[in-house]
């Protein structure tokens, strides 16, 4: 399965759902991989700086773990392809145009959002209105 690439098709289908989890995003400078496993992120990135973690914020303060934000994640419930033109862009632009920053992902079969958790609702929302509308 390869994805939908048909950015209409993506608009229209996409079914973001918010979850009630909220995340954070850190940086750990001094530790291997088994010991980032421990933190069970639900992502990281290896960065010339540390590895960036994308963990429950109750881990984060369980593990004493600096953060500067708390958000909630945004999934679109659509198949996406890697190759897609477009999605990244539109959803950016309806956010933008509430005034919402996001921290968006593609992960092989969606896309996931993270939104500061004080403007999830208003986020969920934004990208209804988008599914409704379309570009």
């Amino acid at each position: 399965m390869t994805g939908e690439t048909n950015l209409e098709k993506l608009l229209a289908s996409m079914a973001p759902g918010l979850s009630d989890t909220e995340y954070v995003f850190a940086l750990v400078t001094d530790a291997d991989y088994q010991q980032i496993a421990l933190l069970q992120p639900i992502g990281t990135f290896h960065e010339k700086e540390g590895v960036t973690v994308i963990l429950k914020k109750e881990k984060a303060d369980e593990c004493n773990i600096d953060y500067s934000g708390v958000f909630k994640c945004i999934t679109l419930d659509v198949h996406s392809s890697l190759e897609a033109v477009g999605l990244t862009a539109a959803v950016a632009t309806q956010l933008t145009a509430f005034k919402i920053s996001a921290n968006v992902i593609a992960a092989y079969y969606h896309d996931h959002i993270f939104i500061k958790s004080q403007d999830a609702d208003k986020a969920l929302s934004a990208l209804n209105e988008l599914v409704k509308t379309g570009l």
